[in-house]
């Protein structure tokens, strides 16, 4: 069985009461449909008879009519229940899932594309349980009429038999076509979808441009694709209508040659043969699940969108905790020695490595390409020390992070340790991989290979809740969530940390301070900011991962929140990803990457008189 189909039967399966209540009430109304015509055949034949059942069968047919509408009208409601219980409860699934997988999400699938797929099509998904027993409810009188003509007489059976058989030929290549031109159609839309959020992420642009006239055109360019496939449907759906449809009449005018033979020949009475020509219509109305049809084959194709969700993986989380106590230098096999740096055939180091000072080469420039003692592990923990020496002793507090043979995205950092409580900078040209180092360093991200360590130990093996209260991030722009001002920065120390960001004299400006409704509270682009890092500052306990989150502060604000980012009192390690001088100059040490590697890790005052790395900062080659 495909995987979307499994996905649809797993929609009805867990509809609920609903999809139980729908074929109770098809049966139910199916049931009376077809002891109807027995009724009404014996009400003719005893009327004709003026026999004294006459009014049993009479008050039997109103009964039935009188139940059939009640099912009918009870089936209407359950078909609108099971609809919103299926998609509530498959959307719910969906976006559970969305956010658990965080930015791989993302980077697979457009936010309009998303947004289609978890809203429109998980509700087509959800539309299944009365696709499904909609069809199979038709099934019933089909039987039913089939049995009813055996026992009229087997004779008659054999034309609705035929007529059956063309019948579900029609359907099956009209739920095979279906399905392959309404997935296109629904890809066409998540298309249209996708680029319509791009244009409303970027309305401001649009608008001082004055390209809205081109931008329309862009998002709506896939519009002739779907008008092609809607237009494919259309004619899918006339043409089975017809095939299927012509069946009835065929059906019914055989049924009736082969009874009026046999009311001739004295085997039927009039009453019989009106039940055969009815049963016959009853057999036939198979070709009515063409709406049914149509409907499943919508499911199956919105399934498979929805399933390409589903199958996107997500971070998986293990059952240990931090240490409670430091945990010691970093182990040996992930300090980078002298001796075990590999020198490139220019004679400067290895750029995945950093090498000891009495080991650094100088450029032709006369600049210094590295200067430590180990990879990664630089300056005194929570700041310098005045006249420090050239190589600072190993600090391996609360926070340390390592990364160890890490590979992902083109992004290769063979050996790297951040001691616990220092101030670490990351830097580098636009597409280095800086923010894809803070997303590996707060698990954002996993790596294709290797371990990244917090405190010794590998972060997929930690508790989710562990995790995300041991790390906070902030973005360069975030997205508040929550109901309040105060929800939004997040439980702890709320005020502490709102004052740590220099968020907390405009909060309490707002009409009702902490208090305020996100949606009532206008905020700038360095307010929110500001709120973002509050969020950070109040979350991690161990590690803060600050990507790019002061671009939007004014140069006072930035530098106020970068002197409280050095000297935290609460000690913890903070990795910062810096596009401004005077961050990079303030940290510990800083990350040099360059095209996707570790090409120098050291103070700031160390790299400045390479020149390659002054121009990070100044935006030129030398």
């Amino acid at each position: 069985m495909r995987a979307q189909d499994r996905l649809v039967l797993d929609a009805v399966r867990r509809g609920g009461p609903w999809p139980a209540v729908l074929a109770g009430t098809a049966i139910g109304g199916a049931a009376a449909e077809l002891a109807l015509p027995y009724a009404i055949g014996r009400a003719v034949d005893a009327l004709l008879a003026t026999g004294p059942d006459r009014v049993f069968w009479l008050g039997l047919c109103v009964a039935l009519v009188a139940a059939a509408t009640l099912c009918e009208s009870l089936g209407v409601w359950a078909r609108g229940a099971s609809v919103a219980h299926a998609a509530s409860r498959l959307r719910l699934r969906v976006l559970r899932h969305v956010l658990g997988a965080g930015p791989l999400m993302t980077r697979r699938f457009p936010e309009g594309e998303l947004v289609t797929r978890a809203g429109l099509n998980a509700e087509e998904v959800g539309r299944a349980p009365e696709a499904v027993t909609g069809a199979l409810s038709l099934m019933v009188p089909t039987v039913g009429a089939l049995v009813a003509l055996v026992l009229i007489d087997p004779r008659l059976a054999l034309a609705l038999v035929g007529g059956v058989a063309v019948i579900l030929v029609v359907l099956r290549a009209f739920l095979r076509a279906s399905t392959a031109i309404a997935g296109g159609y629904q890809e066409a839309q998540g298309e249209i979808a996708g680029r319509l959020v791009d244009a409303l992420d970027g309305a401001r642009t649009i608008a001082a441009a004055g390209t809205a006239a081109t931008e329309a055109r862009r998002v709506l360019a896939p519009l002739p694709r779907l008008r092609a496939h809607g237009m494919d449907l259309w004619r899918a759906n006339a043409s089975s209508g017809v095939r299927a449809g012509l069946v009835v009449p065929l059906v019914e005018v055989a049924v009736l040659a082969a009874g009026g033979l046999l009311l001739a020949a004295g085997d039927l009475t009039v009453g019989e043969l009106y039940a055969a020509a009815r049963y016959a219509v009853l057999g036939a109305s198979l070709s009515s699940a063409l709406g049914y049809f149509g409907g499943l084959a919508r499911a199956r194709s919105a399934a498979s969108r929805v399933h390409d969700i589903l199958t996107t993986p997500t971070p998986s989380y293990g059952t240990r905790t931090l240490p409670e106590s430091p945990n010691g230098p970093p182990s040996p096999q992930t300090v980078n020695s002298p001796t075990e740096v590999p020198a490139s055939s220019n004679g400067t180091p290895s750029p995945q490595t950093a090498t000891s000072p009495a080991e650094v080469p100088a450029s032709p420039e006369g600049g210094v390409v590295s200067s430590s003692s180990t990879a990664g592990v630089f300056g005194p923990c929570g700041g310098k020390a005045a006249g420090s020496p050239r190589i600072p002793p190993v600090c391996g507090g609360r926070g340390t992070v390592e990364f160890r043979d890490v590979v992902v995205d083109g992004l290769a950092v063979p050996r790297l340790v951040i001691p616990g409580g220092s101030v670490t900078a990351v830097v580098g040209r636009s597409g280095s991989g800086k923010s894809l180092l803070a997303a590996l360093a707060a698990r954002l991200a996993d790596p294709a290979r290797g371990t990244v360590l917090l405190d010794g130990v590998p972060l997929p093996e930690l508790t989710r809740a562990g995790l995300r209260r041991a790390v906070g991030y902030a973005f360069e722009r975030p997205v508040l969530v929550g109901e309040t001002v105060g929800e939004a920065i997040g439980p702890g120390s709320v005020q502490a940390a709102a004052r740590a960001a220099r968020a907390d004299d405009f909060v309490r400006r707002l009409p009702a301070g902490y208090d305020t409704p996100l949606d009532a509270a206008p905020m700038s682009g360095g307010e929110r900011q500001r709120l973002g890092l509050a969020r950070a500052f109040a979350r991690g306990e161990r590690l803060l991962v600050l990507d790019d989150a002061t671009s939007s502060l004014d140069t006072v604000t930035e530098r106020q929140v970068s002197l409280a980012l050095t000297a935290d009192p609460r000690g913890r390690t903070r990795i910062v990803v810096a596009h401004r001088l005077a961050t990079a100059a303030r940290a510990d040490q800083v990350v040099w990457l360059h095209d996707g590697a570790v090409r120098a890790v050291a103070p700031h005052h160390d790299l400045w008189p390479d020149p390659d790395y002054r121009a990070v900062f100044q935006g030129a080659t030398p």
